[in-house]
């Protein structure tokens, strides 16, 4: 049997990450409402709130088509019309 000690070792390693200011700067930011409840606030502030660090525009917020809910899967049309406008859909949520 091995035991370890909880203890350990610290390391202030810091991790750069990767800019994705470039490549979304001046875009265009989707929502895709998944039907859950508050799901189109939650996604809405965070896309306001991407929006204003990457300098792009929250255009398009919408359902995933008539009759939809949590469950069902998005309309193909709404999926289309998505990857045509925007580079860049949020969606979901979970209870």
């Amino acid at each position: 049997m091995k035991i370890y000690n909880p203890e350990g070792e610290l390391f202030e390693e810091s991790v750069q990450l990767c800019s994705t200011t470039p490549l979304l700067s001046g875009g265009k930011i989707g929502i895709l409402d998944n039907g859950k409840p508050n799901a189109n606030l939650l996604l809405t502030k965070v896309a306001e709130g991407l929006a204003g660090r990457i300098d792009a525009k929250v255009s398009i917020v919408t359902g995933k088509g008539e009759r939809a809910n949590a469950a069902t899967a998005c309309n193909p049309q709404v999926v289309g019309m998505l990857a045509e406008e925007v580079q860049l859909v949020l969606t979901g949520s979970a209870d």
